[in-house]
């Protein structure tokens, strides 16, 4: 099945507090070139990461066009009616730039040492389940009395608002089978990292997808397959590819890129692709691939897309 959303081209931004320059530069290009998303993990207890919806709120100040979202925001750590707060606040002062990735929790002891909560397995997915029905139940009710009473979370006669400026996309980090079925049910987007779901592996990713889609009297096109591309994009001067490279990173030149990208988007229906520059020179790898890798891989998709 060939999907039948045109693909969208984003990269990643890293929140640590040494790398501030090199963050707002990354994204302002991205917004030049004319890039669809910027992204950045939310791991709010590692002590060298900026807040992760704060510097997403000034990147969205010096940019006008791109997308900007989490990847993806830690759940256990944000109240999911106070992210459904942040969130639309946010879109609205970006005039509806927000996307949303959520991520049900890991690295459960930084979670614990910042007061949250310590959730197994099955505890994590039903907060989860229930935090998709408070966002959505929240920025649906804007004007009116909200109420939800779930076993993680309840929300007594909440007053939502502000309205979000446009439909903000859910995206969901997914790798079990409920977690991906809950997706096709619920969500608009799953993200999933080539360093940890090789190719090989998004057939089973989509099949659960789309059997949580048609449970839900969903088409299964509603969903988008987001990829994190950890990679290196050999323009020339890199001089071969190194050494010691983490399973999972991409690497070679811009053909390459192009045949890799479109094949993912054929044979493995991945939509979205959000580019993690490793190595030398990721502002010149960005440009790289936003000026000449995306616009191949669109030009080589079929005129439906």
């Amino acid at each position: 099945m060939t999907p039948t959303h045109a693909p969208l081209f984003g990269v990643n931004v890293d929140p640590t507090t040494d790398e501030l320059t090199e963050s707002f530069a990354r994204t302002q290009l991205a917004d030049q070139l004319g890039l669809d998303m910027v992204t950045i993990q939310d791991h709010p207890y590692n002590k060298r990461f900026l807040d992760t919806w704060t510097l997403l709120s000034a990147l969205a100040m010096k940019t006008e066009h791109v997308h900007l979202g989490t990847n993806v925001a830690n759940l256990p750590l944000r109240p999911p009616a106070m992210l459904a707060k942040a969130a639309a606040s946010l879109d609205v002062l970006s005039n509806g730039r927000v996307e949303l990735g959520l991520g049900a929790g890991a690295f459960w002891q930084g979670v614990n040492a910042y007061g949250g909560p310590t959730r197994t397995p099955s505890e994590a997915y039903t907060a989860f389940e229930e935090a998709l029905h408070i966002l959505r139940g929240m920025w649906n009710n804007t004007g009116r009395s909200f109420t939800y009473k779930g076993l993680f979370y309840q929300v007594q006669g909440a007053q939502p608002g502000p309205a979000p400026k446009h439909p903000i996309r859910i995206w969901v980090g997914a790798s079990g089978p409920k977690m991906l079925r809950l997706t096709g049910r619920m969500a608009d987007g799953v993200l999933v990292s080539s360093t940890y779901e090789p190719p090989q592996r998004l057939l089973e990713i989509n099949k659960l997808i789309d059997e949580g889609a048609e449970q839900a009297g969903r088409l299964t096109t509603d969903i988008r397959r987001g990829y994190n591309l950890m990679g290196m994009v050999d323009f020339g001067q890199i001089g071969g590819k190194p050494a010691g490279l983490t399973p999972g990173v991409i690497y070679g030149n811009v053909r390459d890129w192009v045949e890799e990208l479109t094949r993912l988007y054929a044979d493995y229906r991945q939509d979205t692709f959000l580019f993690w520059p490793v190595g030398d020179e990721p502002l010149t790898q960005i440009e790289v691939f936003a000026k000449e890798i995306a616009p191949a891989v669109r030009a080589a998709l079929p005129t439906n897309t």
